[in-house]
């Protein structure tokens, strides 16, 4: 597999925040959202074996690993590794862009998904792969990044068409207003989870972390 980073740190999005984890980086991306904050994960990587991979992770000594990209899914030795982890007893969130299909992880145990649906702002919503949201179980996570007004009519309509059971996550570009964002929510009295990024709240905006 080709990766950028594995590194030990709390799980900082998602219903998992604060959960000690390994998190996995894997290389190169298919999109380019305009407010992407690891844009350093769209190079070729490290080529690392799944064993290696594994022995680093052990080190961690946590039972939560995150594969993150980049794209995870681009790569089709994603699937070998998140079967490895489950083998092993590992619980696995896969953060995916929402673009790539997510059928080959459905039937791997322990795997969490957290599929973006890309809002105006990120400049890719076009790219979108709506039949994903069908597939998402209970202990998924549907995800939208907001940066404005825009972004959160879009994602208001698209939750307002989302009946399945997956927890969806409303989640502020860093930087952008999140108490504006929590309001509007309330406002509305919508049924999501408003969270911010707890890595960047403890740490900043720093690779690695």
């Amino acid at each position: 597999m080709r990766i950028i980073e594995i590194f030990h740190s709390v799980q900082g999005e998602g219903p998992l925040t604060g959960v000690r984890t390994s998190f996995v980086r894997t290389a190169r991306c298919n999109l380019r959202c305009a407010w992407c904050d690891t844009t350093y994960s769209f190079g070729p990587g490290v080529e690392r074996s799944i064993p290696s991979i594994l022995r680093t992770v052990a080190r961690h000594r946590t039972r939560h690993v995150c594969l993150t990209g980049g794209e995870p899914l681009l790569q089709r030795e994603s699937l070998d590794l998140v079967r490895a982890l489950a083998d092993r007893e590992y619980t696995t969130v896969i953060e995916t862009g929402g673009s790539l299909d997510v059928t080959p992880y459905l039937d791997v145990p322990r795997v969490v998904l957290s599929v973006d649906v890309k809002c105006p702002s990120s400049k890719m919503q076009a790219r979108n792969r709506w039949a994903n949201l069908p597939k998402l179980r209970a202990d998924d996570v549907l995800k939208f990044v907001i940066q404005d007004a825009v972004d959160y009519a879009y994602a208001k309509r698209t939750r307002g068409e989302y009946a399945g059971p997956a927890a969806v996550v409303f989640q502020p570009v860093w930087g952008s207003d999140a108490g504006r964002l929590a309001d509007w929510v309330l406002a509305d009295r919508l049924d999501v989870r408003v969270m911010l990024q707890e890595h960047k709240v403890l740490w900043g905006d720093v690779p690695g972390r």
